[in-house]
């Protein structure tokens, strides 16, 4: 890039966090180094499915995030279908999409402005709605964390259809299903069972959560694959459709969603040398040493 050519980046919040320190330390830092600063703190927390925030323009050289994995996902819907990636810097609680936390801002932000990242790419899945007769709703979406399909009625369970690639697998009544890309494997899917998915691998993996069935495990299925769920007619309940916790719909009886690989992917932004193992320990503080080791060396026998 010229050093005439005027640096843009965009830095999203939510909007409680705009009066913080760290944003008006963000906004001030990067314009120091020669950037044009936009913040962006009006993106909902809730969407109807389909619907999404307008994505940043192409001269967009970065989307610095403040915020917790909440604010991320939220900001995946300006970079969605560009080039443009996104840095995390958490302000949250686990933060595990982020890459630095509030305390590292100075040295985030001189990273940046030196080209000192890289990049790491992230698979997303694209979410298809077909009516109850079978046809094409014509509404479509998609989701960097996870899919869930739940009762409309909270109170009831729903009956939900299983098939893969387009043959049946399963059905059974359920408070839900997750159907998650890898970096969703640590969120929603994590907590309802099912394993940590590396990002590297291209898989989509489904999750029933509290399934009334003797044998209901995950299902992981390759990239070339396809998940469909369909809420059966018997269920007690219409379906309630939700991508990335924010963009959600009621759908009826009969209605299909399809899961896919999507041809886009996130661009996420590294600025330090850490791999994904060894943010999954120090995010989760996995307990790396376990019992009998600590037992044995207590008696010696292990040094």
């Amino acid at each position: 890039m010229s050093e005439d050519m005027q640096r843009t980046a965009v830095i999203v919040t939510h909007a409680a966090l705009r009066q913080n320190s760290t944003v008006s330390d963000a906004v001030a830092q990067l314009e120091n180094l020669g950037f044009s600063v936009q913040v962006r703190d009006d993106i909902p927390d809730v969407q109807e499915f389909g619907h999404h925030a307008e994505p940043v323009s192409e001269d967009v050289e970065i989307v610095v995030v403040l915020g917790g994995d909440g604010t991320i996902l939220r900001a995946a819907e300006l970079v969605k279908g560009t080039d443009v990636p996104i840095v995390g810097i958490n302000t949250g609680h686990v933060g595990f999409l982020a890459e630095f936390e509030s305390s590292e801002l100075s040295e985030a932000m001189r990273r940046i402005a030196r080209h000192e990242y890289t990049i790491e790419e992230r698979m997303i899945a694209a979410v298809e709605l077909y009516n109850p007769d079978g046809s094409p709703s014509g509404l479509c979406d998609w989701a960097l964390n996870d899919v869930l399909l739940k009762a409309e009625d909270r109170s009831r369970m729903v009956e939900i259809g299983v098939s893969v690639d387009e043959v049946a697998t399963s059905s059974f009544g359920c408070d839900g299903i997750v159907v998650s890309t890898p970096t969703g494997s640590t969120a929603y899917a994590f907590s309802a069972g099912s394993p940590v998915i590396w990002p590297g691998v291209e898989a989509l993996e489904l999750t029933p959560i509290a399934a009334h069935a003797l044998f209901t495990h995950p299902l992981i299925i390759g990239s070339t694959s396809t998940f469909d769920l369909r809420v059966l007619e018997a269920s007690g309940s219409d379906g309630w459709i939700c991508c990335d916790g924010r963009r959600q719909k009621v759908i009826p009886k009969g209605s299909r969603v399809r899961v896919r690989q999507s041809a886009s992917v996130l661009r996420l932004a590294r600025l330090g040398e850490a791999n994904f193992t060894d943010r999954l320990v120090r995010k989760f503080d996995l307990p790396v040493r376990g019992w009998r080791e600590t037992a044995l060396e207590k008696k010696g026998h292990v040094k």
